[in-house]
């Protein structure tokens, strides 16, 4: 059993240490790309038709159901709940990337949130002032100079860029919901998590539908100038050099 712990822990070093040198190697590819470049748009707009479809035939229909049936207190409190096991990850990104403000309040809120708001179902923190510093292992990658490499959209999970799909295995290994050891628990998390958050998108996919002449472009500028501000954000208002 102790061997089979030691080989286990190895086996993770040894994604997180890969996925640092994938990131580093997709990003050094990519010379010269401007911000904002988009070589993958037909492969993209493919993978977006495809989530679209997936969202207007079964997404959408049970977030819609979900808004509708449950009551709001519980449903904010549902959102709380996952965004207080967030934090988890949110304080570790924070710490990897030495912002100890934001990773002492990030701590605080934890804490907080944890003892004192019934396990999250509150979200006590916000009321008192205490910030939520939400922030991701792609962030941490723009922290440390990694350039984000062109836009990407990927089935299901939707826009990225070639860092952040690079940083996914260390974000889902830094997901508390991957560490419930109850397979069945663990699902239903992940399918309730998934349907909280589309429906609190609701409002705001039917406005880029109705309001956005082209919903793809839309939703891809939209998206790269808020991780380039996260990323601008982080480091101190110096943002990392993107033709790299």
């Amino acid at each position: 059993m102790i061997a089979m712990k030691k080989i286990a822990a190895i086996a993770r070093w040894t994604g997180v240490v890969g996925t640092f040198s994938l990131a580093c190697g997709l990003a050094a590819a990519q010379d010269a790309a401007p911000i904002g470049n988009d070589p993958f748009e037909p492969f993209n707009r493919g993978v977006y038709r495809f989530n679209d479809g997936v969202d207007r035939a079964v997404l959408r229909p049970v977030a819609t159901a979900y808004r509708d049936a449950v009551p709001s207190l519980v449903r904010q409190g549902v959102t709380n709940f996952f965004g207080n096991l967030g934090d988890v990850w949110n304080l570790a990104n924070n710490v990897m990337q030495l912002k100890l403000q934001n990773s002492a309040e990030t701590f605080m809120r934890l804490n907080v949130n944890t003892f004192f708001g019934l396990g999250g179902l509150l979200d006590i923190a916000s009321e008192a002032g205490i910030e939520r510093h939400a922030e991701d292992f792609g962030q941490t990658l723009g922290r440390w100079g990694v350039p984000s490499g062109p836009y990407l959209v990927l089935p299901i999970l939707g826009p990225s860029t070639v860092r952040d799909t690079a940083a996914l295995p260390v974000d889902y290994y830094g997901d508390a919901l991957a560490h419930v050891n109850d397979i069945p628990a663990r699902n239903s998390l992940a399918v309730l998590r998934v349907v909280d958050t589309r429906s609190n998108l609701l409002r705001a996919s039917t406005l880029i539908q109705d309001a956005a002449l082209d919903p793809y472009s839309f939703t891809r500028d939209a998206f790269l100038q808020k991780r380039r501000s996260d990323i601008r954000d982080g480091n101190d208002g110096n943002e990392p050099d993107e033709s790299k």
